[in-house]
């Protein structure tokens, strides 16, 4: 499998041929779901769900197709009839030839005054190449986790909270996204915390920089 980093929490993954796009967001790219098979979507914010990026890879591929959360769902299945599919926590699935696990349902305590949205992650190929996208959240799945994808800056955490997610979840490697907040200046310092003290391999990729799995 192949991983790909895109701007903010958008990754790609290709194997045999197809592609998944997980959360192409208004901070990602405009080619971030072009020539994607499948699209999966954890959460309604505009950083993680952007139509129009849907709207790209849909009119690229007549074939291609969307999961994601009922919130979500709800907001686009007219404009993509029956391309749409709805999902919650437990529930699996094949999109593009990947299996997917869902796993959690709701979004992290932003502030106490501020309603929780529903939010979920997906558990891409578990087994030897299982990669985690938890979307805004620190959901731990019941299966094991080889790549988690670490959101590293976000509103609604902080880097301790983020060394002691890698610790609970123990990957093999942890890659960061979630990382448009983060200037160039104190990347460093994130990079630092979490590769000495989380307990896995840790790597962050430019966009359109990735790796073999």
């Amino acid at each position: 499998m192949k991983l790909t980093k895109k701007s903010h929490a958008c990754v790609r993954l290709e194997k045999d041929d197809r592609t998944l796009v997980i959360d192409p967001g208004g901070f990602s790219e405009q080619d971030a779901t072009l020539g994607a098979d499948a699209v999966l979507v954890t959460h309604e914010h505009p950083d993680h769900f952007d139509e129009n990026h849907l709207r790209t890879a849909l009119d690229a591929n007549p074939a291609a197709e969307i999961w994601t959360l009922r919130a979500v769902a709800e907001k686009i299945a007219a404009a993509f009839p029956g391309r749409v599919h709805t999902v919650g926590h437990g529930d699996t699935f094949t999109a593009a030839g990947f299996d997917v696990q869902v796993h959690g349902e709701l979004h992290a305590v932003i502030h106490p005054d501020l309603p929780r949205v529903t939010n979920v992650g997906f558990l891409v190929d578990p087994g030897a190449t299982a990669v985690f996208h938890p979307g805004d959240a620190l959901t731990v799945p019941e299966q094991p986790v080889q790549t988690l994808l670490v959101p590293v800056m976000a509103p609604w955490n902080k880097v301790s909270e983020v060394i002691e997610y890698v610790r609970e979840v123990k990957p093999q490697r942890a890659f960061d996204i979630h990382d448009a907040l983060l200037n160039d200046l104190a990347r460093p310092i994130y990079d630092t915390h979490i590769a000495n003290l989380g307990g896995a391999e840790h790597a962050r990729f430019a966009s359109g920089d990735g790796t073999e799995l």
